[in-house]
């Protein structure tokens, strides 16, 4: 899964090269995020001046301020693009790379079930996860590193919590608990999900492998026995709905609970109208980010519990294939 791809010469530039391109991009991206935070603060106390002082801002000047984000956006949007024009290659050389190595290993992998699939479809599956993946955490990190001491600063204008009292830096550590408790409780209600993704994927190899059979076989595919494959399919999809139900309640109840967070503990502050407009947009906004980055885990399980999934397949594959081989140089030895 890896070594095809990251340890072959015959794809360095796209693997190695490629892979730090990507993420001096998305550095790039979590550099532009950080000059819109600014914005948004400089911007927003222009607001609550031409809101408090009537004619005392010109339109021209709140036309620049308007301009100054079109100029960074746009930037944005370009990147954005090209990155993901260049991501999408990138995946697929990597898709390319582990077909090749499978398909040089044919003879010893045919027999196993699923394995046209796992060709097919699990290497692009598990290429793009993966580097889908790799992108969201890196970016999580960087925006951490150039966030976190923007909020570490802005949180020297929070005056106290609710119900607490005055705590220096505040807002960081109440931005660490939440996505902590957030990774923790989806760890523990999405704990049966990555099995329940793997048994799924094994049935539905087997009710695919009947009907490619039925093709080229009048005996096979008969009614009855497909019935009883799909009868599996259908058991096992509504017995993964029925995790996903109680998942997903926890996960939304949560994301839409820690919206409201950062305003309750601003609660005194704002009603104290200890900061300007402006600021207050830029610790929403810092928070936020911060959050997010720590909140990776919380973003994305439903994505790891799919590339777990595709990872065992992809495994067993290879040990098969490492088997075969082995068995291959102990006959040649003897």
């Amino acid at each position: 899964m890896f070594k095809s791809f990251f340890l072959d010469r015959r794809w360095f530039h796209w693997s190695i090269l490629g892979s730090a391109l990507i993420l001096y991009v998305t550095w790039y991206k979590v550099e532009l995020d950080v000059q819109i935070n600014e914005w948004f603060g400089s911007f927003y106390n222009l607001i609550q001046k031409a809101l408090a002082e009537p004619n005392t801002v010109e339109f021209n000047e709140f036309l620049a301020s308007c301009l100054d984000f079109l100029t960074i956006a746009t930037i944005y949007i370009v990147v954005a693009v090209i990155l993901e024009f260049f991501i999408r290659h990138y995946v697929f050389r990597w898709r390319t790379a582990m077909n090749d190595y499978y398909v040089s290993h044919w003879s010893k992998i045919r027999h196993i079930e699923g394995a046209s699939q796992r060709i097919q479809e699990d290497t692009m599956r598990f290429a793009r996860i993966v580097e889908s993946l790799g992108v969201s955490f890196m970016r999580s990190i960087m925006t951490l590193f150039a966030f976190l001491p923007i909020l570490w600063v802005l949180s020297e204008n929070i005056t106290e919590l609710p119900w607490i009292g005055e705590v220096s830096r505040s807002l960081v550590y109440i931005a660490i608990l939440s996505a902590l408790f957030g990774t923790v409780l989806l760890a523990i209600v999405g704990i049966k999900l990555p099995g329940l993704e793997f048994k799924n994927q094994k049935v539905e190899a087997a009710y695919r492998k009947e009907l490619v059979y039925g093709e080229d076989h009048e005996d096979r595919a008969e009614p009855e026995t497909l019935k009883e494959l799909f009868f599996n399919v259908r058991r096992n999809y509504f017995n993964l709905y029925r995790h996903y139900l109680y998942f997903d309640i926890a996960k939304w109840s949560y994301l839409q609970g820690t919206v409201i967070v950062p305003y309750i503990a601003l609660g005194p502050t704002i009603v104290s109208g200890a900061v300007t407009l402006g600021v207050l947009q830029q610790i929403i906004r810092a928070f936020g980010k911060v959050e997010d980055s720590f909140q990776f885990l919380v973003n994305s399980w439903s994505t790891i519990v799919e590339l777990m999934s595709i990872y065992k397949r992809l495994k067993g594959f290879e040990e098969q294939i490492d088997l075969a081989i082995e068995a291959e140089q102990s006959a040649a030895a003897d």
